[in-house]
């Protein structure tokens, strides 16, 4: 784990008035998806998000962020095994295949010449999958 006084960006939506964190809605129209392959393909580009510098700035009640953006595209290739899963105590069930994911990844804050950018070619995939799930009154 690094040292968080070490820390210069933190690019993300922060914390909602009830609670909710780093999450924002993004519409549906923004995914397309194979359930059934296990194929998916999300891009987003130059959404809008703060820079607050560091986690500990983020999570202050009165967090102050510099204007920011992030652009990203996330690929799930699918070729993997098929996985179903029932949890009757969290009444939660789904249907998935695996496969290898990669992401594209830029960050940028206006008020500085700082760019961060991933590179797919480097990464890992320790666990990606793709499926349908039902949960709550869909179980």
């Amino acid at each position: 784990m690094g040292d968080p006084t070490q820390q210069v960006h933190d690019f993300e939506p922060g914390i909602a008035p009830s609670g909710l964190f780093w999450t924002i809605p993004i519409d549906a129209s923004a995914v397309d998806a194979t359930p059934a392959g296990g194929r998916a393909h999300y891009p987003l580009e130059a959404l809008a998000v703060p820079d607050f510098h560091d986690f500990f700035n983020a999570i202050a009640p009165d967090a102050t962020g510099a204007p920011s953006h992030v652009s990203f595209e996330v690929e799930w290739h699918g070729g993997g095994d098929r996985k179903r899963i029932r949890d009757t105590t969290f009444d939660f069930a789904g249907e998935y295949v695996g496969g290898e994911a990669t992401i594209a990844f830029t960050a940028w804050n206006e008020d500085h010449d700082v760019v961060y950018t991933s590179n797919p070619g480097d990464q890992t995939t320790v666990g990606a999958g793709v499926g349908r799930e039902r949960n709550g009154v869909f179980f």
